[in-house]
């Protein structure tokens, strides 16, 4: 596995994030300790040192699962958590969010969980919608003075509120939905994390799983057992699909290969989660795979989203001598 310079760090990490959303079973879905384990090897075997959790994942099982794992290994991982919908399965009302106290509560239960005393890269999950910028950015400074995180960053929050919160202190990564399905963050995200040189980690870069064709063939997953997925199957998600298929009959590959190392050929850093070995095995070989000029050109153009005003009034503007 490849490494890169992690947003405008110094840091290198491994190009593809292993992602643990599926770590542990206290959802009632998701991958035992034994399967989590041998996930986490193979992919440190692999080359891959940066690992993505959330205190909400499994209920904290997630990062319990991986802070047995790096113990005794620890200045070997970049290791990214989040906070803001606790690890309780129905938290008071005081407990979840984004405010200090929240904030506060989150970390000191996650250091606990992964059995360090600091976090490399710490963010919320979510914006929460009510707590001010400027609470977020004094509290995740303080993490910081306090030798607690080392690096800051956003999840899942609009463009306008994250470029004002990277105006006011220094953050380091953004965490955003990224996909051939799911392009929405080329109209504002991704410029915004270029102009402030922010590592951008992209999460279901294979849509759930929807991309690997699996559910073609009557196979189970998050999206046939989550009734209120937004991926589903249409007449543009089929033309996508169908050309991934295509394209891995011609490389001797997987469909969710192709649209894996779609992602990677963007220069950020997917996500990918895993159930079993078999996923996390599949995803690391994608990191190998060359895709032609014409086959990202076929598939830009097959995902495209228009970008909107005033995106689209800029460019007839702008292309003008």
């Amino acid at each position: 596995m490849k490494y890169k310079l992690f947003g405008t760090t110094g840091l290198y990490a491994s190009e593809i994030i292993l992602g643990t959303s599926m770590f542990g079973t206290r959802k009632g879905y998701g991958a035992n300790t034994e399967d989590a384990r041998q996930i986490l090897t193979a992919y440190t075997d692999a080359g891959g040192n940066i690992i993505d959790i959330a205190d909400t994942y499994q209920l904290g099982e997630a990062e319990e699962v991986v802070g047995k794992f790096i113990e005794h290994q620890r200045s070997n991982f970049i290791i990214c958590t989040k906070y803001t919908r606790s690890s309780e399965a129905n938290p008071a009302i005081s407990n979840s969010g984004n405010h200090r106290k929240a904030m506060r509560q989150a970390i000191e239960s996650s250091l606990k969980r992964l059995k360090t005393d600091y976090i490399d890269i710490y963010m919320p999950h979510f914006d929460d919608g009510v707590t001010p910028s400027d609470e977020i950015v004094r509290g995740l400074e303080d993490l910081v003075n306090a030798g607690k995180v080392l690096y800051t960053g956003l999840a899942n929050f609009p463009a306008w509120k994250a470029s004002a919160i990277a105006s006011s202190t220094h953050l380091t990564a953004i965490q955003l939905e990224y996909n051939l399905l799911q392009r929405t963050a080329d109209r504002e995200l991704l410029p915004m994390a270029a102009q402030f040189g922010l590592g951008t980690m992209l999460y279901s870069p294979l849509a759930g799983g929807l991309l690997t064709g699996k559910y073609r063939k009557g196979e189970t997953g998050r999206i046939n057992l989550n009734q209120a997925s937004a991926y589903q199957e249409d007449e543009t998600t089929k033309t996508i699909i169908d050309q991934l298929f295509i394209i891995a009959a011609e490389l001797q590959v997987e469909p969710g290969q192709v649209a894996l190392a779609w992602v990677l050929s963007k220069g950020n850093f997917p996500i990918v989660g895993a159930r079993t070995i078999h996923h996390i095995n599949d995803s690391i070989k994608a990191a190998s795979i060359q895709l032609s000029p014409a086959h990202l050109i076929q598939l830009d153009q097959l995902s495209v989203v228009s970008l909107g005003y005033p995106h689209d009034l800029l460019a007839t503007v702008q292309s003008r001598p």
